[in-house]
């Protein structure tokens, strides 16, 4: 009797034996935080972005609080944002004390619907918080105009998005603020980690120093032959620094960002090619402004024509031995936002229909054939075709 094939997972990191080595060297020489790989992995990011400033940082989440804070939003400040988001991105402005706007999305893109920002903007908004979902790139110069028009910085979450373009130009090459995201199940990682690109260098002085407690030198500018050990601490900061070892894994990523997301979007058209007739699937819909898609996800809603609901469709792929993924649970629904700020299930109704139905299927880079048969075989099976 033949074994069943290993669980295939939603998501794998695709590290090569170079960023291990990079690891390895970097555990070897005896400086394992902040130090040169850092800082060269941020020379790489502010070149591949073609941006004068890129700051690692330990999270994706690290950045969005600091570039709230580099922008003076405090209590009784707004700012507008999705509710199809990871917790993060909410969770951050109510880190600071301001209010997290929420609007509704689009229901093909998922993306923040940019027709509702105007008439949620009162004298207390200071903000709009785009999130390019699932890596594709919100409409910019919409969104800036309205920025522009109404006196208000953006703060782009693209934590899904790092290598995707809008028009020509890369998601960190224009715009105001830009966070990226790490996280192993990212287009790249550094296992965790994360970064701010901006062209503001008042914005990337203030993350350079709360970054690391406030302190206007890093342990590499101190501890180091030519370094001196006394330092000043400017301002109360915080431990949002990245490491040597989480950079080393960077420096080899980076290099093959777009050959990786040129497979993810194979990959994505083939599941296309085969959904695109099936009634219990609702895909995600396309943009008619030209963009590059970094398809960090691939996530199709379950239709009213499906057999069974969300959550009981992951776990039969599951008992089919495939993952899939839930991203995400609408933020509305929390019990924190609902009881802070008022918010309640029937408020957005385009988020809701989303997050009640869309399911991440299971796509990497080095995805194999066999692998891609078994998830749409899967589905079959769970679907009775």
């Amino acid at each position: 009797m033949s074994e069943a094939p290993a669980f295939l997972p939603f998501a794998k990191p695709n590290l090569d034996q170079a960023a291990i080595d990079e690891v390895v060297e970097s555990l070897q020489s005896g400086w394992i935080t902040t130090g040169p790989k850092v800082k060269k992995f941020e020379a790489m990011l502010q070149d591949y972005c073609q941006a004068p400033h890129a700051l690692a940082l330990n999270s994706g989440t690290a950045g969005l609080h600091c570039a709230l804070l580099a922008l003076d939003i405090k209590s009784g400040d707004e700012v507008i944002t999705t509710p199809m988001t990871f917790a993060a991105t909410v969770n951050t402005i109510a880190m600071v004390g301001a209010k997290p706007v929420l609007i509704d999305i689009d229901r093909g893109t998922r993306n923040l619907d940019l027709n509702l920002i105007e008439q949620a903007i009162t004298p207390k908004t200071k903000a709009i918080m785009p999130v390019h979902f699932a890596g594709l790139p919100v409409d910019c110069d919409k969104l800036y105009a309205i920025a522009k028009k109404h006196n208000l910085r953006v703060i782009e979450d693209g934590a899904h998005a790092i290598g995707a373009a809008y028009k020509g130009k890369r998601l960190g090459s224009f715009g105001d603020i830009q966070m990226f995201s790490f996280h192993p199940n990212k287009n790249m990682t550094t296992g965790e980690g994360g970064a701010v690109i901006t062209r503001d260098q008042a914005i990337a002085e203030k993350i350079t120093c709360w970054r690391f407690h406030g302190i206007d030198r890093e342990a590499w500018n101190r501890f180091g032959k030519s370094g001196s050990q006394n330092y000043a601490v400017i301002a109360p900061g915080y431990k949002y620094n990245m490491l040597d070892i989480q950079a080393a894994l960077g420096l080899h990523q980076l290099p093959k960002l777009d050959d990786f997301i040129a497979a993810r979007t194979q990959w994505v058209q083939r599941y296309i090619d085969v959904l695109n007739d099936w009634p219990e699937f609702e895909l995600p819909s396309d943009v008619d402004y030209q963009h590059t898609h970094a398809w960090h996800l691939f996530q199709p809603a379950l239709t009213d024509a499906a057999p069974l609901q969300r959550d009981t469709f992951m776990q039969a792929m599951k008992e089919q031995g495939i993952g899939t993924g839930y991203h995400y649970q609408a933020v509305h629904a929390f019990p924190y936002y609902q009881e802070t700020f008022n918010y309640k299930w029937g408020d957005f109704p385009h988020a809701e229909y989303i997050s009640d139905r869309i399911v991440s299927l299971p796509l990497f880079p080095q995805m194999q054939e066999q692998e891609f048969e078994r998830i749409i075989n899967a589905m079959k099976t769970v679907f009775k075709k």
